[in-house]
């Protein structure tokens, strides 16, 4: 008996007019760099691509958390099998509409991103939350590198991993340092107004930030073009 081929799933991009790579380009300029919806608009014009503002919105809230699932299911799978992870974790205040909330993020020991999660408190309920979701999708560390906060300790006793945690001056810079990145995006998004946003684009940007983080400051030029063109050929492809 012969088998049945596997119908192809259908392509996200079939019910536009635009092109993928047209798609990925803009989707690609609005979360990787400190640009608002406008400025994207303007460079395109300038490259012959005419499109509305509007519609820069449209694609990074449709194919942004698309390619951020490609990307990110790409690099749990290749180090899944890897133990020897450090992570470090933090929170960091933003404000939406005058109100205050927590955007709680994991780094890893090169400096990538894990996860981001938003919550309206910073207490053992939301740490909790925070890091079981974290463990699970990433798996568990060797050590866990946090702030004095007493919420990690509470939510680690509570997992079971107390022993992995590691508090230090200054041991934490790693993570502080990852939020630059995010506060550039804050400030040309002038800020956020619904805690959903937040969550979603937080969740996008730090994959692709990872896609992008090619260690500039640690290699000679000519393989960090190398590592450049590597990045920007990945991401033509991305749910292809």
């Amino acid at each position: 008996m012969s088998r049945k081929s596997r119908a192809l799933p259908p392509s996200p991009f079939r019910r536009f007019n635009s092109s993928p790579e047209v798609i990925r380009l803009v989707v690609m300029m609005y979360i990787r760099f400190p640009l608002s919806l406008r400025n994207v608009e303007d460079l395109l014009y300038d490259r012959g691509i005419d499109i509305c503002h509007e519609t820069v919105r449209m694609w990074w809230n449709r194919f942004g958390p698309m390619f951020a699932g490609d990307i990110r299911r790409q690099r749990v799978s290749a180090m899944r099998g890897f133990r020897q992870w450090r992570w470090h974790l933090d929170e960091m205040y933003v404000k939406l509409n005058g109100e205050m909330v927590y955007l709680w993020r994991a780094v890893d020991h090169e400096g990538e991103i894990l996860e981001s999660f938003v919550t309206k408190t910073k207490d053992k309920a939301a740490a909790f939350t925070f890091m079981k979701k974290a463990l699970k999708r990433h798996g568990s560390p060797v050590a866990i590198t946090t702030d004095g906060l007493r919420s990690y300790g509470a939510a680690m006793r509570e997992l079971g991993n107390e022993e992995m945690r590691e508090v230090g001056r200054w041991a934490n810079n790693r993570v502080e340092n990852s939020h630059l990145s995010f506060r550039r995006r804050e400030r040309a998004m002038l800020r956020f107004r619904q805690m959903k946003t937040l969550q979603k684009f937080a969740s996008v940007h730090a994959n692709v930030h990872n896609h992008f983080n090619l260690e500039r400051h640690l290699v000679d030029r000519q393989t960090y073009k190398e590592r450049r063109s590597a990045a920007l050929a990945e991401w033509q492809i991305l749910v292809s």
